[in-house]
């Protein structure tokens, strides 16, 4: 009776040869061809193909590793295959957790095959311990460079972030500058100045969605921009405007030519979450697009929410 194998494939970022989303990239398919081949060639049974794209090998609650974890407890295949060690984990602890412990205990072989790895043969304990601290050192070295860059290009003016502001976009010719994007930029003056005239940030979003203005999310998503809003839970309430979409416009000073970066930051290389920075830390360059909305009407608007909220 063959060997049954799971094969595992993992990709951190999106390949430049990813076109549509649907797609898998190049060194997904590189992965699998090689992996598939090399289990042909041992008379091995494919039990199934694992595969995480876009997730760092630091993070452990990866579906497809989970899903394959779980299977491997329930002993449902005899060997995990890997292209390279580090696309299992790149986090020693997690590595130590299944490979020198559970998967013993479970009956599971491991084999990583271009680092001729394979934990039925003796003797090769300590060079798979040495290549997953180098591996974590790795990842711990990456962070910190691309720490550095990024306050350098933020220091420099550029904009680094994912996705620009509701109002603005990035331009084609240079993805680190802003210009506005006219027609969102038209509902953003709407929202300064229903805010003067007097409306609540709620009465604003109840406004604006009788409107059929689509929110910022919605927008985004138009324009083909495969934006998740974190802060809402559906897809339904996407398409609702809402009073903290609508407040974090009205106190953004991005609409008056101001890019503040840096807000967040990572606890630490290996954790996922990211806790806020204090505004005196963030880096702040005025001037570094075309403004939206006139300063005197910005900081008005500021004076209205104040009141607003000492009043409460």
């Amino acid at each position: 009776m063959n060997e049954k194998v799971a094969i595992y494939c993992r990709l951190s970022e999106e390949d430049s040869n990813k076109i549509y989303y649907y797609e898998e990239s190049e060194s997904i398919q590189n992965q699998k061809l090689l992996l598939t081949d090399y289990a042909a060639k041992h008379n091995y049974e494919i039990y199934k193909i694992y595969i995480d794209e876009n997730y760092s090998g630091l993070y452990k609650n990866r579906p497809a590793f989970c899903e394959m974890i779980q299977c491997a407890q329930k002993k449902a295949f005899d060997i995990v295959l890997c292209k390279t060690q580090s696309r299992f984990t790149r986090d020693i602890e997690v590595f130590e957790k299944y490979v020198h412990e559970l998967f013993p205990l479970w009956g599971i072989r491991f084999i990583s095959v271009v680092d001729n790895i394979d934990t039925s043969q003796k003797g090769n304990k300590k060079a798979r311990q040495i290549n997953a601290l180098i591996n974590e050192w790795y990842c711990e070295d990456l962070s910190e460079n691309i720490k550095m860059v990024l306050k350098r290009k933020m220091a420099e003016g550029q904009f680094v972030g994912a996705f620009a502001c509701y109002g603005y976009q990035k331009s084609t010719k240079d993805k680190h500058k802003l210009i506005v994007d006219e027609k969102a930029a038209e509902v953003v003056k709407q929202i300064f100045e229903l805010c003067i005239k007097g409306y609540s940030c709620r009465k604003i979003a109840e406004n604006l969605t009788e409107q059929g203005i689509v929110t910022p999310t919605m927008y985004k998503r138009q324009k083909g921009i495969a934006f998740q809003n974190p802060n809402v839970k559906s897809c339904e309430n996407d398409a609702k405007w809402s009073y903290n979409t609508v407040k974090k416009i009205l106190r953004n000073e991005c609409y008056i030519g101001n890019l503040i970066q840096g807000k967040e930051r990572k606890i630490n290389y290996k954790q996922k979450k990211r806790v806020l920075v204090p505004k005196k830390e963030c880096v702040v360059i005025e001037g570094s697009h075309k403004a939206i909305i006139q300063k005197d009407i910005f900081y008005k608007v500021q004076k209205i929410l104040d009141n607003r909220s000492h009043n409460k």
